[in-house]
C-alpha cells in the first residue's frame, strides 16, 4: 500500500487478512516508524553532515550552501465537505502541502507536513520550524568569503517565490549579461536537488502520489514522515561510504 498506493481491497485476497485489518496494519506500521526512527532520519544535519554538505557545495560552485528548499501538494480525494475549502488551493482540489529541504545526495533533511492547501509557498515557510535554531542562536556557525566579502550565514537554493532573504539565492529572472546567465544555469542546475527528491520519493512509496484516501491528519502526517524516513534509509543504504571529503 505505501509502495504502490493500491486499495486495500486490491490485495486483501493476496495477503489473506480483511481490508479493516489491512488499514489498521498500515496505521500502525507509519506509527511505529515515525515513533522509532524519526529521532534519526528525520533530524536536522549534525556537524559531520554539515562538513559534508558543504563540501559538496564548495565544488559545485555555492559555497555556504546546505541545500535546497521547496514544496509540493499531495491531492486529497474524499475530502469532508466542511473541511474542502481550506484545503483547496488554486487547482480547485483539496491537497495538503509537504515543505522539505533536501541536499546533493537525495536525503531530506527536513520534513513539514500538514499544511492547509490553500496556502502557498510563503505561507507555509512562516508555518515551518526550518530557521527555529537560527533565531535562537544555536545554528552553527559557517564562514566563507565570496568576492572578498566574508559571510556567516548558510543559505538555500530556492526558486522565484521565496522572499529576498539572506537565507535563500534565488534565480535571477531574465538575467542579462553572459555572469547572470552562468550564474541561472548553475542555481537552477542545483536547485534540481529538492525536484530529483521529490520525484524519486513519489516514485518509490505511490500512496504520496495518489490520491489522498485517510481523512485525519495524524494519519496522514505518520504516512508522509514514515515515507520520508524510508526514503533517507534506501539514501543512506546506497551512500558512497568510502567518499573523501575535505574537512576544513
Amino acid at each position: 500500500m505505501l509502495a504502490y498506493g493500491v486499495t486495500t481491497d486490491f490485495m486483501d485476497e493476496y495477503v489473506q487478512i480483511g481490508e479493516s485489518t489491512a488499514i489498521e496494519s498500515l496505521k500502525i506500521f507509519v506509527k511505529v516508524m515515525v515513533d522509532i526512527f524519526s529521532k534519526e532520519y528525520l533530524r536536522s544535519p549534525n556537524n559531520k553532515d554539515i562538513t559534508r554538505i558543504l563540501a559538496n557545495g564548495e565544488r559545485r560552485g555555492f559555497l555556504g550552501m546546505l541545500g535546497s528548499i521547496d514544496c509540493i501538494h499531495w491531492k486529497g480525494k474524499n475530502c469532508q465537505v466542511v473541511w474542502k475549502g481550506q484545503y483547496s488551493s488554486h487547482i480547485h482540489k483539496p491537497i495538503i502541502v509537504l515543505e522539505a529541504v533536501a541536499s546533493f545526495d537525495l536525503w531530506i533533511w527536513h520534513a513539514f507536513f500538514g499544511l492547509l492547501g490553500s496556502n502557498n509557498d510563503i505561507n507555509a515557510l512562516e508555518r515551518s520550524p526550518i530557521f527555529s535554531k537560527l533565531e535562537e542562536g544555536r545554528a552553527p556557525a559557517v564562514n566563507y568569503s565570496i568576492n572578498g566579502h566574508e559571510y556567516t550565514m548558510r543559505y538555500y537554493l530556492t526558486d522565484g517565490i521565496y522572499l529576498k532573504w539572506s537565507t535563500f539565492v534565488k534565480t535571477i529572472p531574465s538575467p542579462r549579461g553572459q555572469k547572470r546567465k552562468l550564474f541561472v544555469k548553475a542555481q537552477e542546475a542545483n536547485r534540481k536537488d529538492i525536484e530529483r527528491a521529490f520525484g524519486v520519493l513519489q516514485s518509490r512509496f505511490t500512496i504520496v502520489c495518489g490520491p489522498i484516501r485517510f481523512f485525519y491528519s495524524e494519519t496522514l502526517q505518520d504516512i508522509m514522515k514514515a515515507c520520508v524516513i524510508l526514503h533517507n534509509m534506501i539514501v543512506e543504504d546506497a551512500r558512497d561510504v568510502n567518499e573523501v571529503v575535505e574537512l576544513d
